[in-house]
């Protein structure tokens, strides 16, 4: 058994390393790749290491097995999967090999001649070094095409974010394939340029040293910078717990001396992480629970020192060239689990964070006020982020939603975004086909951002948001070219209203859960063209029981009642690249859809009769209504009547009462409808 991928088969993958992150990057390939019958690896010199890397993995393994997130052959065979050993003959036929030993470039080197001596002349040869540039970790292989820094995060199996660095002799198509790969197992990868330190270790650490220049000046101790940085930029745990929590004070203290030299002189270690180093002694950090009173003004300055050196440090990295706004402020918010910084900064107002950002670099010599903020500062500009990614392929424009940290969801800003991409490629007269997915393996579109719901406060409201997203799906239906899409995911909600826009819909074949309207369960109803479309697609009772009782279907189900057109076997590659193929069938007329008809349809004298158990019988009432009066009209008068139907429903009680659980408790909790 192997795991094969665009033209390569992975049977054996190797990590260097059973230090820190070693074993956690084992468990991940074993989570994903065990069940395919991939052997993983783990080679270090040390037994002890070795030992405890085995102890520390199977305890995850354990502890996923109780949560219920594996089951126990699911879990027997991720530990199974794995091998610890000191014998480097074990790597000989690796397809793939991951090094996490220690951050020395000269005991990387050694690693890597002994592999290059061992190895096939096609081994993927991978660092996940944290700073060292590629050119010179593999400066000493004859072959460096094959090479390249793949940078995990803490934790590494459950962290989504990996820096994809190659260097300037890395093969063109491993890079390509190695971001598609990651993306198919489930990571969120970003491709960066070659700077020590790379794009997102400057900031957790350059975040670190600010707050230590403020604990060192005397403006507050480690536990009250902690506290307020939490507030302050959005972070779970503040730096100093971030760095006792991760082990990271030794490699933080080389690497920020390091920055001085090779990214500009603000950056240096400060002398209290140099003390903390030389006594191997942690942080004082708040305690788990204990509440840390700061006063208002020391709020405020601690406050504005960590954002402004955040939005510079940030700035500076796109000024670089290393990393574009869209990646890095994906990226940052997904590693870090703070702030996303570009949507902070418009947040706030450019002209405000550029203020911040010169306070701070007046406090502090040596610290730049990049360019890039500055353009944007002095006219208020906000920067452009995008969510909707294209690509054009040969005349067909792969359109793919990238939100992974929301599951892709719809929100005002992505309905805006649709609409502007789907009008451009209209316009763009190289454009022959379309086709249109979801970043990652999750999610096409999981539905729309309820907070975004939430804001809708009465009748007119409602009806215009429900037109609004009207119009950016219209805008896909009415593009005038053949429009294909790919369920990389589920796809609930206005992600299902979306797709059933396009003229043919494809989904991978091993997806339990694939599409659903669930809008009765949050006290609303499909506001952006689902109780028109899906019972022109998959006739009135099929759609009748998604639209009244909110259930998910399965990719089976889906085909067999309609909704999709083909199932699709393997990964989101293979899907796309079909997809790709259909959208050029249909462009030269090989192939045609089937078509959905956007006059009035035969409509059934009444619904049928369902056990709504908990539902809303006042929500129940409207989706009825809207299904059954707008298929008697046109289309376009029958999205009209929804729209009619969503503002009456966000007028009732049951609609606020959805809402507020769903925020509140989660999706899972059922709401305390009152049926009116």
């Amino acid at each position: 058994m192997a795991y094969e991928f665009q033209g390569r088969r992975l049977q054996k993958v190797g990590v260097v390393g059973s230090g820190q992150i070693g074993p956690d990057i084992a468990l991940y390939f074993a989570k994903v790749l065990a069940r395919a019958g991939v052997e993983i690896v783990v080679v270090d010199v040390s037994d002890a290491a070795l030992e405890k890397g085995r102890a520390k993995l199977h305890k995850k393994v354990d502890r996923g097995q109780e949560s219920g997130a594996f089951d126990a052959a699911w879990a027997s065979a991720m530990k199974d999967a794995v091998t610890f050993t000191s014998d480097y003959g074990h790597l000989d036929d690796a397809d793939f090999i991951v090094e996490a030993a220690t951050e020395d470039k000269a005991l990387k080197g050694r690693i890597f001649a002994e592999l290059e001596r061992r190895c096939r002349a096609d081994t993927i040869f991978a660092s996940n070094s944290s700073h060292l540039e590629p050119e010179r970790i593999f400066e000493g292989l004859a072959d460096k095409s094959r090479s390249v820094v793949i940078h995990y995060f803490f934790p590494a199996e459950r962290n989504p974010v990996v820096e994809i660095v190659p260097s300037q002799d890395t093969a063109p198509e491993l890079r390509r394939w190695l971001l598609s790969f990651y993306e198919a197992i489930g990571k969120v990868p970003v491709q960066v340029g070659s700077r020590y330190g790379y794009a997102i270790d400057p900031i957790f650490e350059g975040l670190f040293l600010a707050a230590a220049l403020l604990a060192e000046s005397g403006v507050a101790s480690t536990k009250e910078i902690d506290a307020v940085a939490t507030k302050a930029l959005g972070l779970t745990v503040g730096p100093f717990t971030a760095m006792n929590l991760t082990g990271g004070n030794p490699i933080t203290n080389i690497g920020l001396d390091n920055y001085t030299s090779l990214i500009h002189s603000w950056y240096r270690s400060p002398k209290s992480l140099k003390d903390v180093v030389a006594a191997g002694r942690p942080w004082e950090v708040p305690g788990r629970g204990e509440t840390v009173e700061v006063d208002a003004e020391r709020t405020a300055l601690i406050t504005d020192a960590l954002r402004g050196a955040y939005f510079g440090i940030c700035s500076e990295i796109v000024d670089s060239g290393i990393a574009s706004v869209n990646d890095l402020d994906m990226a940052v918010e997904l590693a870090l689990d703070l702030h996303a910084p570009f949507r902070f900064m418009n947040g706030l107002g450019t002209t405000e964070a550029l203020r911040l950002v010169q306070a701070y670099a007046a406090a502090h010599p040596g610290f730049p006020v990049p360019a890039l903020l500055e353009k944007h500062g002095a006219s208020g500009e906000p920067f452009r982020i995008d969510n909707v990614l294209r690509q054009d392929e040969d005349g067909v424009a792969i359109l793919t939603i990238r939100r992974p940290k929301a599951l892709n969801a719809l929100d005002q800003k992505i309905f805006d975004e649709l609409r502007a991409t789907f009008d451009a490629v209209k316009a763009d007269a190289s454009v022959k086909a379309v086709v249109l997915t979801g970043f990652g393996i999750k999610a096409f579109v999981s539905g729309a951002d309820v907070r975004f719901l939430a804001k809708i406060e009465n009748e007119d409201q409602g009806r215009a948001t429900s037109r609004d997203s009207q119009d950016a799906i219209d805008r896909l239906q009415d593009i005038g070219k053949p429009t294909v899409c790919a369920y990389n995911g589920l796809a609930f909600g206005g992600g299902n209203e979306l797709a059933m826009a396009c003229d043919v819909r494809i989904a991978r074949a091993d997806l339990d859960v694939l599409a659903a309207q669930p809008e009765v369960k949050l006290g609303i109803l499909p506001g952006a063209g689902g109780t028109q479309r899906l019972p022109r697609i998959v006739g009135f009772e099929h759609a009748a029981r998604m639209l009244r009782l909110g259930n998910p279907i399965s990719a089976q189900q889906a085909l067999e009642m309609g909704l999709v057109d083909e199932l699709v076997d393997g990964g989101i590659a293979e899907l796309r690249a079909r997809a790709v193929s259909i959208a050029r069938d249909l462009a030269s007329g090989a192939r045609r859809a089937k078509g959905m008809p956007r006059g009035p349809v035969e409509v059934p004298a009444s619904l049928p009769a369902l056990e709504l158990g908990h539902l809303s019988k006042a929500v129940d009432k409207l989706v009825c209504e809207a299904i059954l009066e707008g298929g008697r009209e046109t289309l376009a008068r029958g999205l009209e009547i929804e729209a009619a139907k969503f503002g009456a429903v966000c007028a009732t009680k049951d609609m606020r009462i959805g809402v507020e659980n769903f925020l509140k408790n989660g999706p899972r909790a059922k709401a305390e409808f009152v049926h009116e």
